[in-house]
């Protein structure tokens, strides 16, 4: 990943400040981007199309339209677009793939990203159709990522510690949690993949503000705001709310 990092200072013998350049409050604004808004809708024209990919459509298109550069929306997909696209991640860990629709976000960003997702494929999943990993993989391909693709199936909660028990010397650039929506399960997942989070390395959380999961936004305060060194950022104004942290030391 492009590490916002100072050679001079971390080799010069006075390293006075944490080694990571920018901090959440510095990183949401590369979320926050028309730009972003209208590479989303392309990318989200790309992949197959649903019912939900759709509803996105409409929606950030009527809200640039009511607002212009004033509107401000971030859900996962916006977040790993935006942030994948300035800090070009070598490695993403993803648990909850469904469709691909928010791994696809960093892969048409970094094509050669080392990328591993972790699914149950349940069909019907929140009321829409989950294809299985051959389709994600299509889905992935087709916007011309070229790095290692590997999707795990089974429950996170056993597939996860697994594949680190069998990588042991392996940390990720980018995580982006949104698999479990149990309180205890959410957090299980949290805690299972942070220590694996590089310094410099971004990750996700969805559905903070999620009406039908309200304790989620409890789980990311208590599991991974609190954290000295992590710097964070909520986004509950729109739709199902998204955090993000940035590990700083």
């Amino acid at each position: 990943m492009k590490v916002l990092k100072s050679n001079t200072y971390l080799t010069s013998g006075t390293d006075w400040y944490k080694p990571v350049l920018a901090g959440a409050g510095t990183l949401q604004h590369f979320i926050f981007n028309k730009s972003v808004y209208s590479e989303y809708m392309r990318i989200l024209k790309m992949l197959q199309v649903d019912d939900y990919a759709e509803f996105l459509n409409c929606f950030i298109e009527k809200g640039l339209k009511t607002y212009g550069h004033y509107w401000k929306y971030a859900d996962i997909c916006t977040t790993l677009l935006g942030l994948s696209k300035k800090l070009q991640p070598r490695s993403y860990l993803e648990i909850g793939v469904r469709r691909g629709r928010s791994m696809a976000m960093l892969a048409s960003q970094c094509p050669s990203t080392t990328i591993v997702g972790f699914d149950m494929w349940q069909q019907n999943y929140a009321g829409m159709e989950n294809p299985g990993p051959q389709f994600v993989k299509t889905e992935i391909q087709h916007l011309g990522h070229t790095g290692t693709l590997e999707l795990i199936s089974g429950n996170s909660h056993n597939t996860v510690p697994a594949y680190l028990d069998e990588n042991q010397n392996m940390y990720f650039d980018f995580i982006t949690v949104d698999g479990d929506h149990t309180e205890k399960g959410a957090a299980l997942d949290l805690e299972t993949v942070l220590p694996r989070l590089a310094i410099g390395g971004v990750i996700i959380f969805d559905d903070i503000v999620h009406p039908k999961h309200p304790y989620l936004i409890d789980v990311w305060n208590s599991t991974v705001k609190n954290k000295k060194d992590l710097s964070t950022f909520e986004f509950t104004e729109l739709g199902y709310g998204v955090a993000f942290g940035i590990k700083i030391s």
